[in-house]
C-alpha cells in the first residue's frame, strides 16, 4: 500500500530534521483519513438504518459494538457535508492583485482576504486541516491535495483552466463587464452593481471539480465581494447543497447583498447543475 510504503520511508530516513519534517506532514494527513474515516463510519450507520431499514441494535451487533457505541458515533462523527471539500487538508488560495501605490506591488484586496479567513472558520469548522497559498498572476498549476480556489479568469490561468471543465457554466466578458452565462442556454447573469453603482449586491459562480481524485472549490465573483457573498452562502447552506449534490461536480450562482465588508444577505440565483 501507497501509504505504508511512505510510513517506511520515513522511519527510515537517515536525516532527523527531513525525517520529523515528512513525520510531522504525514501525521497530518494520517489525522485526516482517520477523521474522514469516522464520518464515513457513521455515514454507513445511517444508510443501513435509513435504506436497509435496520435497527441501531442490529446494526451494533453487525459491526461487533454496542448500540450505546452506535449511538456515540451517530453523535460525535463529523458532519456530512465535510466531504465536500474532500478528505484533507484544504489548501485556500486567494489572489494577489498588482496595483500602483507608490510602486507598482501585488497587493490582496480586503474582500479577498475577508474571503480567505471565513473559508478557513468554515473548514476547520468541519475537522479539516487548513493550509493558505497565494495565487500569483502567473499562477497556472493547483496545489497538491484538495483545495478551494478563490480567483476569476481573468487574475490568473488556474483559474480558467478550471472554469474550462465546467460544460454548463462560463465567465465572459462582454463590452468591459463580466456575466456568468449558461452555455446550453445562453442566458447570462450579470452582477446588480454594474447595472445601478446603488445598488450593493453582486453575483458569484461557484464549482466543485474533482480533479485526480482532489476536491477542488472554485469561487469566482464578479466582484471581490461576490466571492465573500458566496462565502456566506456555503457558510449557511453547505448542508443543503451537499445533500443535493454529494460529492459529484457541479457548479452554481449566488447572489448576496452587502454593506461594506458585510454580507447581508446571500442566496441561489441559478442552479446547482451536475456535470
Amino acid at each position: 500500500m501507497e501509504a505504508e510504503s511512505e510510513f517506511e520511508s520515513v522511519r527510515s530516513d537517515p536525516d532527523p530534521i527531513r525525517r520529523g519534517q515528512r513525520a510531522s506532514s504525514l501525521l497530518v494527513v494520517y489525522q485526516q483519513r482517520a477523521t474522514e474515516l469516522a464520518r464515513l463510519r457513521k455515514e454507513a450507520i445511517e444508510e443501513a438504518h435509513r435504506l436497509r431499514g435496520m435497527s441501531y441494535t442490529e446494526i451494533a451487533s453487525a459491526l461487533g459494538i454496542t448500540k450505546g457505541r452506535v449511538t456515540q458515533i451517530r453523535s460525535t462523527a463529523p458532519r456530512p457535508e465535510r466531504a465536500f471539500f474532500g478528505v484533507g487538508p484544504v489548501a485556500i488560495g486567494v489572489p494577489w492583485r498588482y496595483q500602483t501605490t507608490d510602486r507598482e506591488r501585488p497587493l490582496i484586496a480586503a474582500e479577498d482576504a475577508e474571503t480567505g479567513e471565513q473559508l478557513e472558520r468554515l473548514v476547520d469548522g468541519l475537522s479539516l486541516a487548513v493550509t493558505r497559498f497565494q495565487i500569483e498572476p502567473d499562477r497556472d498549476a493547483l496545489p497538491e491535495g484538495d483545495a478551494v480556489v478563490v480567483c476569476g479568469p481573468k487574475s490568473a490561468p488556474v483559474a480558467a483552466k478550471l472554469m474550462e471543465r465546467d460544460p454548463v457554466l462560463s465567465m465572459v466578458e462582454d463590452d468591459g463587464r463580466w456575466w456568468i452565462r449558461h452555455e446550453q442556454t445562453g442566458e447570462r447573469v450579470g452582477s446588480p452593481t454594474d447595472d445601478d453603482p446603488k445598488e450593493s449586491a453582486d453575483v458569484a459562480y461557484v464549482a466543485r471539480h474533482q480533479v485526480d481524485g482532489r476536491a477542488v472549490l472554485h469561487i469566482a465573483g464578479i466582484h471581490g465581494i461576490g466571492s465573500l457573498g458566496a462565502t456566506h452562502y456555503l457558510t449557511s447552506h453547505l448542508a443543503e447543497l451537499f445533500s443535493e449534490i454529494r460529492t459529484h461536480e457541479c457548479s452554481l450562482i449566488v447572489r448576496a447583498s452587502y454593506d461594506g465588508l458585510t454580507i447581508t444577505g446571500s442566496e441561489l440565483a441559478a442552479g446547482p447543475f451536475q456535470w
